[in-house]
């Protein structure tokens, strides 16, 4: 009994919301040896030129809250020959999409600069397990930019896949991701940090910093491009609240009693309340979402001619200090422990999203902590949010296989 009480308990503090150290007790070595595959079956929304099938994989993770649930992934195969070892794994961790169940990638169509990287990588002879991440497509709320959530959600992944297929599959394994994907793949380093067969992560403009983003740099960029283009800065402005109000509805996943109000004015707050919709799983994806705070940005403005697009009542000055939110900030921002895995940071200068000195100053942080080998900055010129990844595609994948070579 004593044993079995042991086991719960260094689980669920293991798992708990807002945990960044990874637990190496031997109990573990039991949790992570139970099965987690559930069942798969064929997606059928898409295909890859170079994939020879596409599964749906269904798995078993801890939640923020400690408990067992469901989580999907994608599992992706090449038309490759399959190594005498198997072949490698790569983890592909997608971008904001929503935090509605619908807005899943196993729920739609491919995005199309992923299917870049996945044929080049498919190609070259790698297995692509994409997880949808905690709540996305299942039962509860997805934990939007938690950074153990999403970690949990990789790494139960590969255990799955691994199960799953158990002679097929080589045991090496790494990781990348696109903006939230960047913030998850470096959560997965640093989860796995102690994996012998984790090689390293690759990260395109990973969020951080969201706090500091939102309060401090997207203030006073967008005061001054709003000078030069009001319509670019109402989408940066949307594209940046639409995040903000996905954090609001993620936080609910361990704490119910959160309420949007405490991040928006009551004008937004309605406008926010969509990303939730009525159960916090069926509100709007990205896109429309931000469509819905681009056009009451607008409305706004033509009502109020003398107005700037800041004076817009949007976030409460000061919510970045409710206990709550102050909580989720600072236990979810990546780059606050030493990683041992190679690690290669992608990141355009002209990103709006996630500002390149954001980047700069998370490398910087934790190559000062003594990550080896340091981490690689590769700044893309003149790069969007999106655009970085496709213009290094090519250096994203020669990261990938000379670490994880196919052999």
């Amino acid at each position: 009994m004593k044993s079995t009480i042991k086991k719960t308990v260094i689980a669920m503090c293991c798992t708990a919301a807002l945990l960044l150290t990874a637990c190496n007790s031997d109990d573990d070595k039991n949790i992570f040896q139970e099965k987690v595959f559930v069942a798969e079956k064929a997606y059928q929304k898409d295909s890859l030129e170079q994939a020879s099938k596409i599964q749906i994989m269904t798995y078993l993770m801890p939640n923020v809250l400690g408990q067992k649930t469901k989580a999907t992934a994608m599992v992706m195969f090449p038309k490759t020959a399959q190594p005498a070892a198997g072949w490698p794994v790569v983890v592909w961790a997608h971008g904001t999409t929503g935090v509605g169940d619908e807005c899943a990638p196993s729920n739609n169509l491919l995005n199309s600069n992923f299917e870049i990287l996945a044929n080049s990588l498919l190609k070259e002879g790698y297995v692509i397990v994409a997880p949808d991440y905690e709540g996305l497509g299942v039962k509860g709320i997805h934990p939007y930019l938690h950074l153990s959530s999403a970690a949990q959600s990789a790494i139960h992944a590969i255990k799955s896949v691994h199960q799953a297929y158990p002679s097929r599959l080589n045991k090496s394994w790494m990781s990348v991701g696109q903006s939230q994907g960047g913030h998850a793949s470096l959560g997965i380093a640093q989860y796995a940090n102690n994996d012998p067969y984790y090689k390293g992560a690759v990260a395109t403009a990973p969020a951080s910093s969201l706090g500091y983003i939102i309060t401090q740099v997207a203030p006073k960029a967008i005061s001054a491009i709003e000078i030069q283009n009001r319509d670019l800065a109402i989408a940066i402005y949307s594209e940046l609240l639409a995040y903000a109000a996905y954090t609001g509805v993620g936080i609910k996943a361990y704490e119910p009693r959160f309420s949007l109000a405490t991040i928006f004015q009551s004008r937004s707050q309605v406008v926010a309340e969509k990303a939730e919709g009525s159960t916090g799983e069926n509100g709007l994806c990205l896109m429309p979402l931000i469509d819905e705070f681009r056009k009451d940005i607008k409305t706004y403005l033509e009502s109020n001619s003398t107005q700037k697009l800041m004076d817009y009542p949007g976030l409460k000055v000061g919510f970045e200090n409710d206990p709550v939110v102050s909580s989720f900030l600072s236990n979810n921002q990546p780059g606050i422990q030493k990683l041992m895995k190679p690690v290669y940071v992608v990141q355009g200068e002209n990103d709006t999203a996630v500002p390149y000195q954001v980047t700069q100053q998370l490398v910087n942080q934790l190559n000062g902590l003594g990550t080896q080998p340091p981490i690689v900055l590769d700044m893309v010129a003149g790069a969007s949010h999106t655009q970085a990844i496709v213009e290094k595609n090519d250096e994203v994948v020669d990261f990938i296989k000379s670490y994880l070579p196919v052999r």
